[in-house]
């Protein structure tokens, strides 16, 4: 399986017949999700970057420690 990587986090690329767009998640999450969508892999790559991102930021506006997902 191919993925994507950013700040250390790592996220799958897959393609949703149903939805007909790109689609994948951020890999070894355990109890939070970031998930992320696109029509082309710009617009995957882009909302990957924003949801992890936007996890990063929610974690530190209430003072926890953003989770980072297991290497393996």
């Amino acid at each position: 399986m191919d993925y994507i990587e950013y700040k250390g986090y790592k996220g799958s690329v897959e393609y949703s017949k149903a939805d007909n767009c790109l689609c994948g998640k951020v890999l070894g999450m355990s109890k939070d999700l970031i998930a992320y969508e696109g029509n082309t892999i710009n617009e995957l790559l882009q909302d990957f970057r924003d949801g992890v991102d936007s996890y990063i930021s929610g974690c530190k506006a209430d003072g926890i420690e953003p989770k980072r997902p297991y290497s393996g």
